[in-house]
């Protein structure tokens, strides 16, 4: 019997990790994959922290370090674009145009300067907290609050969808929720909500999301 499939998720912090461990990991393993997932460290003098992508440098050794087992099937990530450091490959020759076109710019030459077939590159577009605009409802319901879910509507019908929501330091879409919704705890009410709506609703409104899980599911060379 040949070994199973495996898929190592590298994330960007604690939020990312509990996305991954509460709803993207049974998906995944309901799809023949063995689901494993680490946060992106961080390296302080001598003292290694976890959480946060920092520069380009650090994280390629840290994608080289997992793809050297043999073992491993596919590694792919969950980083926001938003943020992403300026450094990486991609950043300073993203093309004019829409926001999707220059996140796939972005994947496609980490990819490439990565040079593996198991490297599947994902960045939120534009962060995790589009998704949380996707499970406005579920946000809505959990903080007892219809107002919520009426403004973000709005947001993301004026964007054109949640993984639209403006980038900018002042609107990306966490911002938003901390100016919408008073005491928002992220690493608790993002999951929570995302959870709720599920990966089907994910789906239906974040294409972007949707794309990364189809290669995921396709045959691997």
């Amino acid at each position: 019997m040949p070994d199973q499939k495996r898929l190592h998720l590298l994330v960007e912090g604690q939020t990312e990790a509990t996305v991954v461990r509460d709803l993207l990991s049974g998906h995944l393993q309901r799809q023949g994959w063995f689901v494993t997932y680490s946060t992106v460290r961080t390296q302080t003098s001598s003292v290694t922290y976890r959480g946060g992508v920092t520069s380009w440098p650090k994280l390629y050794r840290e994608i080289k370090e997992l793809l050297a087992s043999p073992r491993l099937t596919v590694l792919t990530t969950l980083f926001d674009y938003y943020g992403f450091p300026s450094d990486a490959p991609g950043m300073a020759t993203r093309p004019a145009g829409g926001a999707t076109g220059k996140v796939e710019h972005v994947e496609e030459a980490l990819r490439t300067a990565v040079g593996d077939h198991r490297f599947v590159p994902h960045l939120v577009q534009h962060e995790l907290e589009s998704w949380v605009f996707a499970a406005r409802n579920q946000l809505a319901f959990l903080r007892d609050d219809p107002a919520v879910a009426e403004r973000l509507e709005q947001d993301c019908a004026a964007a054109g969808g949640p993984e639209l929501v403006n980038d900018d330091p002042k609107n990306a879409p966490s911002k938003r929720l901390a100016r919408y919704c008073p005491g928002y705890v992220k690493t608790l009410e993002g999951p929570l909500a995302i959870g709720d709506l599920g990966i089907e609703g994910l789906q239906a409104q974040c294409p972007h999301f949707a794309g990364w899980l189809g290669k995921l599911s396709a045959p691997i060379d």
